[in-house]
């Protein structure tokens, strides 16, 4: 369960602050791009679809944007990030 995952990536990370958990199921790693700028950890996810019907071509797009402000006394090179 999504509770039972989240439980045992706060448990691996006990050595470290850990800022914030973004959900980008059914996005693929290269869909997800995290910035680290101005004092915020940016993370967009995008994922575009095309389909062939009988009627044309349908095109299915969903994308995910988080911007969280890091805590004082966190400079931008302490971050970072795993999928």
């Amino acid at each position: 369960s999504m509770q039972r995952r989240l439980n045992r990536t706060l448990n691996s990370s006990h050595d470290r602050k850990l800022l914030a958990l973004v959900d980008v199921e059914g996005f693929v790693p290269k869909e997800v791009t995290v910035t680290v700028k101005d004092g915020k950890v940016k993370v967009l996810a995008e994922h575009e679809e095309e389909h062939t019907t009988t009627r044309g071509k349908v095109y299915n797009y969903k994308n995910i944007t988080k911007e969280i402000s890091l805590p004082p006394g966190v400079s931008e090179d302490e971050v970072t990030y795993s999928l």
